[in-house]
């Protein structure tokens, strides 16, 4: 992308009546909408403003940037995902790995449903993947994940734990994003999430054997 990475990626001040929330999410529509059909090579403050009808001044009253509208962007879809994660994996009336067959399924279909624009934010991460704010995002869900592995693995070392934690996310984020990178019917989605549900969870039952539990493996 032609623009530099930027250190400035808050919104300039958050909207407190009805009418600039409004402004904002009519500036956050078309910037999905010009995500989508241009890419994030193409995308411009111009565009986003022309799309949602409004001056490139009054959107950077918002948004100083085009990455500061970016990342709110990303910053929305981590917070549904950091949603989707406490709303299964804290449902402590459900077994641990039914829990987990929910978020795989849950997450593959929302990979597919919004691949366009995951596909695009993710070309924009150069953008503000270093920022502290993209970081502090970024964890809120790690937690959540490490807090149900502790769950699920209560007498595991903690390095085995560290171990299917990233394995498991990074496996599903990374899967989820390559199978999603073309339509997939109904059937498709569900066969793969039963298949990386079965994987996953047949792993985590592995480690709760006496013989896995002496031999964790130390992380890189």
């Amino acid at each position: 992308m032609s623009d530099r990475p930027t250190a400035r990626i808050s919104s300039r001040k958050q909207p407190k009546q009805a009418r600039s929330s409004e402004l904002v999410a009519a500036i956050l529509e078309a910037a999905v909408q010009v995500l989508a059909s241009e890419g994030a090579q193409r995308f411009t403050t111009a565009r986003v403003a022309e799309k949602a009808g409004v001056s490139v001044g009054s959107l950077y009253q918002y948004f100083p940037n085009k990455a500061a509208i970016l990342f709110r962007l990303q910053s929305d879809e981590w917070r549904r995902t950091t949603e989707m994660l406490r709303n299964i994996l804290e449902d402590v009336q459900s077994p641990p790995l039914e829990r987990l067959r929910r978020v795989v399924h849950a997450f593959i279909r929302s990979e597919c449903e919004e691949a366009e624009v995951r596909g695009a934010l993710d070309d924009a991460a150069p953008l503000y993947r270093a920022a502290p704010e993209a970081r502090k995002a970024r964890a809120a869900g790690d937690r959540i994940f490490e807090s149900f592995m502790g769950e699920a693995l209560p007498d595991a070392p903690k390095d085995s734990r560290d171990l299917a934690c990233n394995l498991i996310t990074g496996t599903l984020g990374a899967v989820g994003k390559k199978f999603s990178e073309k339509p997939r019917t109904a059937g498709e989605i569900e066969a793969y999430a039963n298949a990386m549900s079965d994987m996953f969870c047949a792993y985590l039952s592995s480690l709760t054997q006496p013989r896995s539990l002496t031999a964790a493996i130390p992380l890189a």
